[in-house]
Order: C-alpha cells, then sequence, then structure tokens
C-alpha cells in the first residue's frame, strides 16, 4: 500500500499582521480629529472674543450691534490714533439719514468732540446737545444723542467715566451740583437703557479744567459746558 503523502502548509504573511495594525491605529488617529473637529465647532459657537485694548467683546451684544458700531470699536481700539479717525466714527454714529430735523451735521460737528485720553477715548458733547439751557434733565435731542451710542458701548466691556462741566456763569445755580446732575442724568439715561451700573463712575467738576479760556464769550462758555463719556479702552498695567 502506498505511503500517504504528507500535505504542507503555506507559510504565514506575517507582515499582514504589522499592516493591520497600522490601519487600525490610523483609523483611530483619523476617528479623534473628527472628535476634535466637532467639539471646537461647537465651542466656537459661545466663543467670546478679546483684544488687546479693549477687553472682552460680547459678539451677541445686545441684539443692536450692527457692522458700523463694530467698527467704531475697532476705530477707537488704538486712542493715540483717534485724531485721525473722529470724523469717520462721527460719520459712523450719526450718519446724515438717521438725523432728525432740528439737529443738522454741522451743528453736531460743533457740538461734539472725540478725545483721545492716557486711558481711553472721550465723547465730548456740550450742554446744547444734551439739556435745555441751565437745566440738568435730559432733552428730547439729548436722548435721541445719547440712544445713538448706546449700541457701540455695549459692544465693549470697557469702565466708563461720566464727567459733567459747566463754565461758572450759569446764574445762581451751583456749578458743581449742576455739573453732577447732568452727569448723573447721562449715567441713568444709560443704565434704563441696559448697560450695566457697574461699568461707569461719576466726576464732577463745575467750572474746573475748562477747555477754552472763558473771558465771556458765549462760544467758549458753550464748549466749557459740556460732558465727557470716557471709554476706558487703553488699559494700563494690571488692568482695571
Amino acid at each position: 500500500m502506498a505511503k500517504k503523502k504528507k500535505v504542507t502548509c503555506p507559510p504565514l504573511a506575517l507582515w499582514l499582521v504589522t499592516f493591520s495594525d497600522l490601519v487600525t491605529l490610523l483609523l483611530t488617529f483619523f476617528v479623534l480629529l473628527l472628535t476634535m473637529s466637532s467639539m471646537d465647532n461647537a465651542i466656537l459657537t459661545r466663543v467670546t472674543l478679546h483684544t488687546a485694548d479693549l477687553g472682552l467683546l460680547d459678539k451677541r451684544g445686545s441684539g443692536r450691534v450692527t457692522a458700523k458700531e463694530r467698527l467704531v470699536v475697532d476705530l477707537m481700539a488704538k486712542p493715540w490714533q483717534v485724531l485721525d479717525k473722529k470724523q469717520r466714527i462721527k460719520d459712523l454714529l450719526f450718519p446724515d439719514d438717521v438725523l432728525p430735523e432740528e439737529l443738522d451735521k454741522s451743528e453736531l460737528d460743533k457740538n461734539l468732540e472725540i478725545l483721545a485720553k492716557p486711558d481711553g477715548v472721550a465723547l465730548v458733547f456740550t450742554d446744547k446737545l444734551l439739556f435745555e439751557p441751565g437745566q440738568s434733565a435730559l432733552s428730547p435731542r439729548g436722548e435721541f444723542v445719547l440712544d445713538r451710542i448706546i449700541p457701540m458701548m455695549t459692544h465693549t466691556g470697557a469702565p466708563v467715566n461720566i464727567a459733567g462741566y459747566t463754565s461758572g456763569v450759569e446764574g445762581a445755580i451751583d456749578p458743581f451740583v449742576l455739573s453732577g446732575d447732568r452727569a448723573l442724568a447721562v449715567l441713568s439715561f444709560l443704565v434704563k437703557a441696559g448697560m450695566p451700573d457697574s461699568r461707569f463712575s461719576l466726576s464732577a467738576y463745575g467750572g474746573a479744567f475748562p477747555v477754552r479760556d472763558d473771558y465771556g464769550r458765549p462760544a467758549d462758555s458753550a464748549m466749557n459746558r459740556r460732558v465727557e463719556i470716557l471709554l476706558k479702552t487703553a488699559r494700563p498695567i494690571g488692568g482695571y
């Protein structure tokens, strides 16, 4: 009887084991990348932007913020350059098509100044824009002017100082009382509009620190009767 021939198995392809391990690792790596990408998208929907000069800028804002207000914030980010940008800022905040009939652009330009300060940018309004002569209650025109700057102010978390000044020649009214009451009226309006009161500080200087020498000329007195809204966008070392 013939002896049965023994069948031998072919050698195993051992390299397939290493290859399969490599494919598994690559698959795990790509799944991990996909998971991380999904997490990033979720985070970006809630992200809050931060800039070196302006502090926190909440992209959700108050719901009223437009591209123009965001551009104003960007223009005010560098106070030392504001002198070259102040007309641009005025045009963005108060375009011709939104001004009421009783307030033309030339009058607005004469009674609104934008100044660079060591710690930020100041919007300076003469009393003619905000109040009736000798009064501390905001006029309808004053409420309109302040309402135009609220969206821009809500788009930055920078601290705000409101300072009142008088010319020192406003009848029998105590200049420090009047300047304080006017600054308080502006603050109250902004807080009622939804801005947190914790952002504000208040100052009253009466007839001190005039921007023009007051020799009894009406134009000089008018410029000294003012309210300055200072947005402290330039942070000192250590922050506020």
